[in-house]
């Protein structure tokens, strides 16, 4: 939370982790599109509609993943909205430490939490209801790219080659290296093993894809 602006969201429009999970969103819809598709009989008419049915999912996965966004990024804005109004209500230091996380509050004296409560009674009064702004609006906007353009890698050789089993093939090796690189990135991220973490990454996503279409999906 800032103090200058109650109003701004503690959530980055997108930070590493969350483009991580959107492109494995994206890749985890597409992958269940093409793993249905029965190459042995597949005609140019399956292939088509299977690239539309992939678009179509696509699409709205990003629209409702943006809108979690936004739902999030409210959330969080009325939480800090509720945390400064708690913060400017405290009468004594002991309120301000029980308003703040227990681990924060720890490493704060009595004097330092006296100059936080004193800071907060001299901040304007904050806004009564959260509301979203042009920041947000990006980060679902980026939410929904990230979604809808992770599927073209795995969709692109359908539309450039005639024979659906090479372009099945083609795009499952594209499928298989994204979540690899996916999985890297956030083993990267969280400082553990970026070969354990891609390995599994390729597992999961496999399975998840396979249970999609023994599902129907």
């Amino acid at each position: 939370m800032s103090a200058n602006n109650p109003q701004q969201s503690s959530k980055r429009a997108l930070d590493p982790q969350d483009r991580i999970s959107e492109v494995l969103f994206g890749l985890i819809m597409v992958l269940s599109f093409t793993g249905s598709l029965s190459v042995a009989q597949a005609g140019r008419e399956d292939v088509r509609a299977m690239l539309v049915g992939a678009f179509g999912c696509n699409v709205a996965w990003g629209i409702i993943d943006g809108v979690f966004f936004l739902m999030a990024s409210l959330a969080d804005k009325e939480r800090n909205l509720k945390l400064l109004r708690t913060l400017r209500r405290a009468t004594d230091s002991r309120m301000v430490a029980a308003a703040l996380p227990p681990a924060v509050a720890a490493v704060l004296d009595p004097a330092t939490l006296d100059a936080i409560h004193t800071r907060m009674q001299a901040l304007p009064e904050p806004p009564k209801v959260a509301r979203l702004d042009k920041k947000d609006a990006l980060g679902a906007a980026a939410v929904f790219l990230l979604v809808f353009l992770s599927m073209f890698p795995l969709t692109l050789p359908f539309l450039l080659m005639k024979k659906p089993m090479i372009a099945l093939r083609i795009s499952n090796a594209i499928a298989l290296l994204m979540l690899a690189v996916a999985g890297a990135a956030y083993g990267r991220l969280v400082r553990r093993s970026m070969w354990g973490f891609s390995i599994g990454m390729v597992v999961i996503g496999g399975c998840l894809v396979a249970l999609v279409i023994a599902l129907g999906g």
